[in-house]
């Protein structure tokens, strides 16, 4: 994928949402609500949980100096995956399986980096937020060097109920964070799991925090309080890989 495989102009907008093309969000320019067809595109937008940005019609005369109409939506280099398929799927074919969720994640190299051990521990899928999040971009299958076309990833307007949706599902609920008692081996990740991390600035939030079964954490031996949360993200895997003896 290019960084500017986009489509721009309100009937061509209109008509990638309504075939399903994969649009990982869409720039609307400050003003331009009112238009027509923007109306009916928001709300396929909302439909489809596509993110849409107010921007300065500069931002899209930057892009392309064709007749945007004040609209462009950026093709996203893969599919999305919906949750509820992904699970099935595992227990259908006798699989126990393993989530990542990603909360407050905004580096896309270190997405792209966590992607790449995903991949290589065979994890399930990967739970992100559709705002205040990364997304499946071009740069970030660079930063993955092509693991991200291999790692189903889900893209969630409420990340909250999907991970209890998980819960309610049979799933352990892990969450990272240096305070926990418990050490990351000391946690059973031979039942169907789901590691929850957050930023390295902000860690996860308070509500998904007070939703996971199980808080654990990377002893420290040195003066840094935190790994960067890629690194973190190995160590944890594979440690479930470890645990359920995949050779």
């Amino acid at each position: 994928m290019k960084e500017k495989d986009f489509v721009y102009g309100t009937h061509p907008v209109k008509e990638a949402i309504e075939k399903g093309t994969p649009i990982d969000h869409i720039l609307l320019a400050t003003g331009s609500e009112r238009k027509p067809g923007m109306t009916e595109i928001m709300e396929l937008a909302r439909a489809a949980h596509i993110q849409v940005k107010r921007v300065p019609v500069e931002r899209l005369l930057r892009l392309t100096r064709g007749n945007h109409q004040g609209v462009i939506a950026f093709i996203a280099p893969v599919h999305y995956y919906q949750l509820e398929d992904l699970v099935m799927a595992a227990f259908d074919k006798g699989i126990t399986p393993f989530f990542l969720a990603l909360d407050n994640i905004t580096d896309v190299r270190n997405f792209g980096a966590i992607a790449r051990s995903c991949d290589a521990a065979g994890v399930t899928g990967v739970i992100i937020p559709d705002t205040r999040s990364v997304s499946v971009s071009a740069d970030a299958v660079r930063a993955s060097a092509g693991a991200l076309l291999n790692v189903p990833v889900v893209k969630t307007r409420n990340i909250h109920g999907a991970l209890k949706y998980l819960q309610q599902s049979g799933f352990r609920i892990f969450a990272a964070n240096e305070k926990a008692v418990k050490q990351y081996f000391e946690a059973d990740f031979t039942v169907p799991s789901c590691l929850i991390l957050g930023s390295e600035e902000t860690g996860i939030s308070v509500p998904l925090l007070k939703l996971a079964d199980e808080w654990i954490r990377i002893p420290m031996a040195g003066q840094v309080a935190s790994l960067n949360v890629s690194v973190s993200a190995g160590i944890i895997m594979f440690e479930a890989v470890r645990q359920r003896g995949i050779e």
